[in-house]
C-alpha cells in the first residue's frame, strides 16, 4: 500500500491503516518526543498524545509538502502546547548571557546516548530553546512565537542552554580522567 492510499484510509477512520501508519512512523517520532521531553516515560505519552492528534487532524493533510515533516511538527506542537498548558515556559529575560558558547569538537568526545541524557537534564525553557533551534532549525523568531517570548530570550536561552551542556560534557570528561588516575595510582 503506498504511502497516499494509507493516509486516505486512516482519514476513513481505518484502524488497520492507523496501526500501521503508527508502526512505520512511531519510531521516527519517538526519537522527536524523546528530544523534547524530560525522559523516556514522558516521551511515551507524548508519542501517544501525538498520534492521537495525527489520528484526529489527519483530514487536515493535503499531500503538500512531506508527511513526516507533517507529523514531526504536530509531534513538535504536542510537547510544546503540554508545558504551556503546565506553565513551566516561565522563561526569564537573561541579558548577561553571551549569545554564543561554542563548543569544542574535542568536547564531545561522549556517548550519543549521555549527550541525550544531558539535554534532556537541561531545565525546560533551555532544552526546548536548544532542540527547536539546533536539532530542527527553528529561527529564533519562530521559537518565540511558539514559546510566548521575545526572540532576545530565546538566543539567551539558547546561550545559557549551550553553557550548561558544556560544563555537563567538562565535568564528565573530568570525571574520566579522574577514574583513570585513581586506575593508575593502584596499579
Amino acid at each position: 500500500m503506498s504511502l497516499e492510499e494509507l493516509i486516505h484510509n486512516c482519514k476513513k477512520g481505518n484502524r488497520k491503516a492507523q496501526e500501521l501508519l503508527y508502526r512505520n512512523y512511531s519510531s521516527v517520532l519517538f526519537g522527536v518526543c524523546l528530544k523534547y521531553s524530560r525522559n523516556k516515560t514522558e516521551a511515551e505519552d507524548n508519542l501517544h498524545d501525538s498520534f492521537m492528534i495525527i489520528f484526529d487532524k489527519i483530514d487536515q493533510y493535503r499531500f503538500k509538502g512531506s508527511f513526516e515533516g507533517w507529523i514531526k511538527r504536530i509531534a513538535i506542537n504536542t510537547v510544546l502546547q503540554k508545558y504551556r498548558k503546565e506553565a513551566t515556559l516561565n522563561v526569564i529575560n537573561e541579558n548577561n548571557i553571551a549569545e554564543e558558547t561554542d563548543i569544542e569538537p574535542n568536547d564531545l568526545d561522549i556517548s550519543l546516548q549521555t549527550l541525550l541524557r544531558y539535554i534532556q537534564e537541561l531545565p525546560n525553557k533551555y532544552r526546548l530553546t536548544f532542540n527547536m533551534y539546533v536539532m530542527d532549525g527553528y529561527t529564533h523568531n519562530e521559537i518565540a512565537k511558539q514559546l510566548g517570548t521575545s526572540a532576545g530570550t530565546s538566543k539567551s536561552n539558547l546561550a545559557r542552554a549551550r553553557m550548561l551542556l558544556k560544563e555537563k560534557i567538562e565535568s564528565n570528561r573530568n570525571m574520566a580522567i579522574i577514574g583513570m588516575l585513581i586506575f593508575l595510582v593502584e596499579i
